[in-house]
């Protein structure tokens, strides 16, 4: 019973991780990016900029912990070989996402950090590559989806 208490927990984090990220972006695409548009320009990239740095300071942390406590699920179940393919297709979604922030991150995203004046181009290239992941988001929760009950 303890034992089914601790792996319930795990899904517990590992979802509401998925959630905060995955949500996270829905937010900042949808409702935050049309809302920026009453701001003039210097706000409008100031109020981007902080929002983008605090929500990316929450992925720095539920990205890994969305792989791990996954894998840890993995490993549960009796391994990679003993998993559906769903759960292989979340898997590799989830690492695809992983690889899509990190190039956010290193990449829009630092240079808008460094701009004294961020063109509207960075946080243009921020949200097309953040919709892509919303999009690989929604597929790992399909896979997800698929697998219940495997």
């Amino acid at each position: 019973m303890t034992s089914s208490i601790l792996w319930s927990l795990v899904l517990a984090i590992h979802l509401l991780g998925m959630t905060a990220w995955v949500g996270g972006m829905v937010y900042a695409v949808f409702v935050l990016r049309p809302s920026l548009g009453l701001l003039d320009a210097t706000q409008r990239a100031s109020v981007h900029l902080q929002t983008l740095t605090r929500f990316f300071r929450v992925v720095w942390h539920t990205m890994p912990t969305v792989l791990v406590t996954g894998w840890l699920m993995i490993l549960h179940e009796g391994g990679f070989a003993a998993i559906p393919w769903q759960v292989n297709v979340m898997q590799l979604l989830g690492l695809a996402m992983a690889g899509v922030f990190a190039r956010i991150y290193f990449g829009p995203f630092q240079k808008a950090r460094r701009a004294i004046r961020p063109q509207p181009a960075l946080f243009d290239t921020i949200r097309s590559l953040v919709t892509v992941n919303i999009g690989l988001g929604v597929l790992t929760i399909l896979a997800a989806a698929m697998a219940r009950g495997l």
